[in-house]
Order: structure tokens, then sequence, then C-alpha cells
């Protein structure tokens, strides 16, 4: 397969999300012709302004573009997207290529691709870790599973949008680092919830526990970013815990499917279950009120906690 570059390429984008968005932008910003599609239209439109066209359907969208990617929240929506009359397969040209971003169950992947060989459109997953941020800023880190060649041709691609980009294996091999990859992410943001937790029912300062935190060598680079936004009481969305929640449930899946034991990953799932029910559309490091709220931290009005309870009951 030719390498993908500007001047010879149309890309079609489907799912203009939280991440899809600054994705998109970037592909346009840096001279990619790209058509967008959203089931939400406005949101498609929001790339107009930065050269984007709007697609009406997937139909249209995909027998206009060389190049399909897609960036969806579940797998159902992904196979939706794909296949039946009106998907991407029917509506594609032979020699496509189909990059799916989202994060979805490994045998997902893998049917995409017996369903795009069967059109003889080549599919790669490449799936993203990486908050909002990282993606406006083209900070992202990739994880590449399916043909090799095809991986390559589209390193024009990758390297607009993340900072690095790696090739895994066959089909699938994108989709399961993924889960590994936030298996860490989402048992250590648990674990920082535990340890806040934990020194402020013992008496420290919220603010500089917090900040302390952050200084140390333990906490991870993903996470940093969310301790200073916690001395704010700022849990908006970077990352939903109700996406969070959604990879928690694919991560046991895969671990019951080949027989992996994850006691730490099924605890934590169930306290991320529990804050996205109360609240889906927070950022993930919500887990740390959650905690709090077992730990019987009170509220002082402005979102944060104190310490003042008898540390008897904890």
């Amino acid at each position: 397969m030719k390498p993908i570059m500007q001047e010879n390429s149309r890309l079609g984008f489907v799912g203009i999300g939280y991440m899809g968005r600054p994705i998109a932008r970037r592909l346009l910003e840096s001279g990619f012709k790209l058509t967008a599609y959203d089931r939400n239209r406005a949101k498609a439109e929001e790339l107009i302004p930065y050269g984007g066209n709007v697609a009406q359907s997937i139909a249209e969208l995909s027998s206009s573009c060389d190049v399909v990617l897609s960036c969806l929240p579940s797998d159902e929506a992904v196979l939706d997207i794909y296949r039946g009359p009106d998907g991407v397969f029917a509506n594609a040209h032979g020699g496509s290529l189909v990059i799916d971003l989202s994060t979805v169950y490994p045998e997902t992947s893998q049917q995409l691709s017996r369903l795009g060989s069967a059109r003889e459109i080549a599919v790669l997953d490449v799936t993203i870790s990486g908050s909002t941020p990282a993606a406006e800023n083209g900070l992202l880190t990739l994880f590449g599973g399916g043909d090799k060649e095809h991986f390559d041709a589209a390193e024009s691609i990758f390297r607009v949008i993340a900072k690095k980009h790696f090739y895994l294996g066959p089909s699938g091999s994108g989709a399961t680092m993924k889960l590994v990859v936030n298996t860490l992410l989402g048992i250590g943001m648990q674990a920082i919830a535990e340890a806040v937790a934990l020194g402020e029912k013992a008496g420290l300062d919220r603010i500089r526990l917090l900040g302390v935190l952050s200084q140390t060598a333990v906490v991870a680079p993903a996470h940093l970013g969310k301790l200073e936004r916690a001395m704010k009481s700022d849990y908006s969305p970077q990352f939903p815990i109700r996406l969070m929640n959604k990879d928690f449930g694919l991560i046991l899946e895969l671990a019951n499917t080949v027989g992996a034991r994850m006691p730490a990953a099924g605890a934590a799932f169930e306290i991320n279950a529990r804050q996205s029910d109360e609240g889906a559309e927070q950022d993930f490091s919500a887990v740390i009120l959650q905690m709090e709220k077992r730990a019987h931290l009170g509220s002082n009005g402005n979102g944060r906690t104190r310490s003042g309870v008898d540390l008897a009951g904890y």
C-alpha cells in the first residue's frame, strides 16, 4: 500500500466526541482533506471552520473517502457503523483503509478485520492512550494491530495526532494493549483515591496532601494532572468515568476469557461503577470523591472535604 499523504488522500472521520473532535481538527490543520459524520450533526459541523466537510450519512462518507477513521464509545456503536447495507464496508471502495481508534473488545477488532477483508478493505485497530488535552496537542500514544504494511502506510496520520505510535501485531493486538494500559490507569487512580482518603482521615490537610503526592516518584504522569485538578475540586471530564467503567468491563471480560485472575481490577471496577452512577460525565478521577464519601469525610460547602471526623468506624 502506498503511503497516505495529505495531497493524495481523502479522510473520513466518524465520531466527533471528546477525543474524535481534537483528533479530526489536528488532521484538518495539518492539511488533510477530511469529511466528518456524527449522529449529532452539530458536532460534525464544528469542524467546518477548520476546512472540514460534513457527510449526511455513513454511506456518503464511506463512498467518498480513501481512509475511514472512527472513534466511538462502545463495541455496539462500532459494529453499527461498519456492518449492514448502510455501513462503511458496504459502501467503501475496495482498497480503502479503515483505522478504528475506539477502545473495544479485541474480538470486535478481529471481527471488523474479517468483514473488511471480505470486501478487500484493510482494517487497523489503533487504540489511543491519552486524555483530551493530549489529543489537542498531538501528544497521544497509539497501539496498533493489523497488517504491518498498512500500519506503516498510515504513519503520516499517526505523526499528526500522536507523540508515539507502536505496532503490536495482528488484528486485535492494539485493542488488547489498550486494555492492558487502562488496567494500570484505572487501578492506579483507585490507589490514589484510597491514599488521599487515608491521609485526610488521618488528619492531613487535603490541599497539602494532594500537592505533596504530586511531587512523589510513585505517581504516574497520567495521574499528575488529576491531583492538580482535584486540588481545585475540578472533575470536569477529560476521560469520563462512564468510559473508564466501560473499559473495566472489557478488561474483566478479557481476563475471564484468557483465565487471568484480577482481584484489584475487580475491586476498582466496583468503586468506579458506584461513582459513575452518581455522575457518568465526571472525570474518572472522581473516584476520589467516592473514597472520601466512604471514609465519611464531610464537605465544607465548596466540594472539598474536611477530616474533622472521629476515626472510629472507618
